[in-house]
């Protein structure tokens, strides 16, 4: 086992090696610093008079910054990495070594992943300044960190089995695009448009409020009256968020409350949306109000009583993301028993 382990190394070094000596790499890195820095600076300016704790703050908005910038860059750093070695003529001279497709695979798929972690390594001092900033939370550190790692990994294997399965580096390329943006905005269109196809006619009865100029009460009343009207059904397609990997990331983080008992951080602010949208619509009634017109169910509530999804969208990433792999080694394992017209195993 060493002694495969040795060779994974090796294609592990190699695919790294590609890395480092390209400047474009560099230029990225340098790119990302700048735009991260730029968005998080001006978060501070705009928060700093508003909001004493930043540190949740400015955590959560770059932790989801690294993940827009890790899901546009990685499939640029693997979705050619198998592809691109056929066209150059350099997958032969691996093939025939004692590289097995299993460790040519997994080694560019792992340096893919190292690659692309890169991205959150120059995001790092952020981070650090935002546990300085209090109001941090080490539950969210230790769920966001792994989530992230995981979710870059999931995107560098899709690139990585796609640029096996497809012969054109341009056309795995762009396909491992359009797969991250169909989760990652595809999912959000998706529960939209679902949401409003499936959307129903009820009949709800009709309240009122009272208002006492004296002492400046409300007042509820239950009336009579009823009326008609459409209703979105969001409990309908809610499972189409579970594939968002904000969403995964949101939910996945254990939320904090408020003295209002409401997400204090923009992590729980969206997963609160997420379960709230398992919630069948229902009719409003004076029960739903306390003595001053607010409503009395809190979110730690909602919360409580509903499903976490969070899981169920990184298992299916996890196995798309082997999916993909497990094409690409049979697809480069040689010798090949059968081959499409025209094409070439190496």
């Amino acid at each position: 086992m060493s002694a495969w382990l040795r060779m994974l190394g090796v294609v592990v070094g190699l695919e790294l090696q590609q890395r480092v000596r390209s400047v474009a790499w560099y230029v990225l890195l340098g790119v990302v610093a700048l735009v991260v820095g730029g968005v998080i600076t001006v978060l501070f300016l705009a928060l700093s008079g508003f909001q004493r704790d930043l540190g949740g703050a400015i955590f959560s908005m770059t932790i989801f910054l690294v993940l827009l910038v890790t899901s546009l860059v990685t499939p640029a750093l693997s979705g050619n990495a198998i592809n691109g070695d056929r066209d150059a003529g350099t997958l032969a001279s691996t093939q025939v070594t004692q590289v097995s497709a299993t460790q040519l695979v997994l080694g560019k798929v792992i340096g893919s992943w190292i690659a692309s972690l890169g991205f959150l390594a120059v995001c790092a001092p952020f981070m650090l300044i935002s546990a300085s900033l209090g109001g941090l939370r080490l539950e969210a550190v230790l769920v966001a960190i792994p989530v992230l790692v995981l979710e870059i990994g999931v995107i560098s294997a899709i690139g990585v089995g796609l640029s096996g399965l497809i012969r054109k580096p341009v056309l795995s390329t762009v396909v491992t695009y359009l797969v991250v943006a169909f989760f990652s905005v595809g999912t959000l269109v998706g529960f939209g448009v679902g949401m409003l196809a499936l959307q129903t006619e009820e009949t709800r009865n009709e309240i009122t409020w009272d208002y006492d100029e004296q002492t400046g009460a409300s007042t509820c009343r239950e009336t009579d009256r009823t009326y008609e009207i459409t209703v979105p059904r969001p409990d309908r397609v809610w499972l189409m968020l579970a594939a968002n990997p904000y969403v995964i990331m949101a939910d996945a983080i254990p939320p904090h409350y408020d003295a209002s008992g409401y997400p204090d951080d923009l992590f729980g602010q969206i997963g609160y949306g997420v379960r709230a949208a398992q919630e069948p619509p229902r009719g409003e009634s004076c029960a739903d109000y306390d003595d001053q017109g607010m409503p009395q169910e809190l979110a730690s509530e909602i919360h409580e009583r509903t499903l976490p999804s969070w899981f169920v969208g990184l298992g299916l990433h996890l196995l798309l993301a082997g999916a993909a792999v497990w094409g690409a080694i049979g697809a480069v394992r040689a010798p090949a028993r059968t081959l499409a017209a025209g094409s070439r195993i190496a």
